[in-house]
């Protein structure tokens, strides 16, 4: 399995909104609460300053995605924030990890200095655990910062690492 990320093209759409959907749906690691169609999916990836697509390149098979964004404007616009999707079937085998180092290469090459995530579920073991072993910072914690989708809430584990 040769598996490469590489910037979205509009025939990923369906496969990358399905592995959006499958994380907004589960309701504990999104903000977001209304999935993605395809006009709303095209116009939401479009409007990202890049998004990228781990694909295998013999079956064109989406493994995850991530959307790369200005995480404030003026002074702070230097500071980049991003998610990031991986199919479901496909966790555990280092697609997220492929996908945070390209995020942080892109956001070095279109003039970000910081990449910021503002609302990492503290219960979001995996994700933790892969940003801290890249070198990402903890900033503290939010209590309850997240409203899962049961409708209890969980704190948030603001993180940061610089490009």
């Amino acid at each position: 399995m040769s598996i490469c990320v590489r910037k979205f093209e509009e025939e990923d759409l369906d496969q990358m909104i399905r592995i959006w959907n499958d994380i907004v749906e589960e309701g504990i690691a999104f903000p977001q609460e209304e999935e993605l169609t395809r006009e709303t999916g095209l116009e939401f990836f479009k409007s990202q300053t890049y998004t990228g697509v781990a694909e295998e390149k013999e079956t064109g098979r989406i493994y995850g995605l991530y959307i790369l964004h200005p995480n404030n404007v003026g002074r702070c616009g230097h500071i980049c924030n991003a998610s990031y999707a991986v199919d479901k079937e496909s966790r555990g085998k280092h697609i997220g990890e492929m996908l945070v180092r390209d995020c942080m290469v892109q956001g070095k090459i279109y003039g970000y200095r910081v990449l910021q995530f503002n609302a990492v579920v503290r219960t979001n073991g995996a994700a933790r655990h892969l940003y801290e072993k890249i070198g990402f910072e903890q900033l503290g914690v939010i209590k309850g910062g997240f409203r899962m989708k049961d409708g209890h809430y969980e704190d948030i584990c603001p993180y940061y690492i610089t490009l």
